[in-house]
C-alpha cells in the first residue's frame, strides 16, 4: 500500500477527494473514499516563469488549505496521481508518496 498526502486550497478540497476516490485512491476493505484532512496555511513565492492559480510571480503568497491524506493500492497510484494533477487548480501541486503497511 501507499500512502498519499496532498495540499490543496480548501475552495478545491471536496472536488480533488472526489476525482481521488474515482481514480481507486481511500479504498480500505469495504469503504471507498476515506481520507483525513488537516487545515492550515500554505505559503509559496511562484517563480517569474510561473502561471500561478493564486498570486503574482515574485510575491509571496499565503492560501488557506487542506492537506488531504489517504491510503491506496500501490496498482492504481500512477492513476490517482494523474487524478490529483488533473483536478489540482495548482500549476506544481505537491504530493508525497510513501510505502505503508495497513493492518
Amino acid at each position: 500500500m501507499k500512502k498519499v498526502s496532498v495540499f490543496v486550497p480548501t475552495s478545491h478540497a471536496d472536488a480533488l477527494r472526489a476525482a481521488i476516490a474515482e481514480a481507486g485512491g481511500g479504498t480500505l476493505g469495504n469503504y471507498r473514499g476515506c481520507s483525513f484532512s488537516t487545515r492550515g496555511i500554505g505559503r509559496f513565492t511562484p517563480g517569474e516563469n510561473a502561471h500561478p492559480a493564486v498570486g503574482t510571480p515574485g510575491k509571496p503568497e499565503s492560501v488557506e488549505e487542506e492537506k488531504i491524506e489517504f491510503a491506496c493500492e500501490e496498482f492504481v497510484i500512477d492513476a490517482v496521481i494523474a487524478a490529483i494533477k488533473r483536478a489540482h487548480p495548482y500549476e506544481e501541486p505537491a504530493i508525497d508518496t510513501w510505502s505503508v503497511e495497513i493492518l
